[in-house]
């Protein structure tokens, strides 16, 4: 049965140690209706993520004591915390970060300074996400998006009710996808999701896949984005 959140009972934990950016996030937040907790360490978060749980964690890299990328690795080994969704909150110079905390399980990031309206649109985003239950490869039998239909039981990819002829690994990666879309994978997320852990291809094999698939894709290659020094990710239907 799939679960629905009803808006007024969203819970979003924000972990963030600087005081106007706890401001901004509060305010933009509870301005749209979710419940809001504010932590400012590490620590206060692992121990109030597993009593208050959230619905969804806003976690700043940069934090005094356990950083969050200690953070988010503790949380998603806890059973009672691995399945919340993380949204980073990183400073533009920190992109190594970045992809070390995807792999460890963040869900997406946000860079600073950062929009209110970008902000909100990421938060909708993870949550539906979670709320539609979409996973790895072979989550969702039929995924139909701009214009583009995947049908995994049938292996087809249409595009605009046209055949478009896949490798096994395209169809893969373009899944993966198509069914998290706006959802950042880096290159090794990739790999691991379409080949298993420990495949031996490197990264930038990954960029070799992704050239051929937009150019099969045609126009609609383009809704595969480019996410520069980090991986790929899909469009997101407006």
């Amino acid at each position: 049965m799939e679960h629905c959140f009803r808006m007024e009972k969203i819970k979003i934990l924000v972990v963030e140690d600087e005081a106007p950016i706890q401001e901004l996030l509060q305010f933009n937040l509870e301005r749209s209706k979710y419940k809001v907790r504010v932590v400012d360490s590490g620590e206060e978060a692992l121990g109030v993520a597993s009593q208050y749980g959230p619905d969804l964690i806003l976690l700043d890299i940069m934090l005094p004591g356990a950083d969050g990328l200690e953070v988010c690795k503790q949380l998603k080994s806890n059973p009672r915390t691995e399945r919340i969704p993380i949204i980073m909150l990183t400073a533009l110079c920190e992109e190594a970060d970045i992809v070390t905390g995807l792999e460890l399980g963040a869900d997406d990031y946000i860079t600073k300074p950062f929009s209110p309206r970008v902000l909100l649109a990421r938060v909708k985003a993870a949550l539906r996400r979670i709320a539609g239950g979409k996973g790895s490869p072979g989550g969702d039998e039929v995924v139909s998006i701009h214009g583009i239909t995947i049908d995994a039981n049938r292996h087809k990819v249409e595009v605009d009710g046209e055949d478009v002829a896949l490798t096994f690994t395209e169809f893969k990666v373009i899944q993966l996808l198509a069914q998290q879309p706006g959802r950042v994978f880096t290159r090794y997320q990739i790999v691991d999701a379409v080949h298993g852990e420990d495949y031996p291809v490197t990264d930038r094999s990954v960029d070799v896949q992704i050239v051929g698939l937009r150019k099969k894709l045609g126009p609609a290659g383009k809704y595969i984005e480019t996410v520069r020094g980090i991986g790929y990710r899909f469009k997101e239907d407006s």
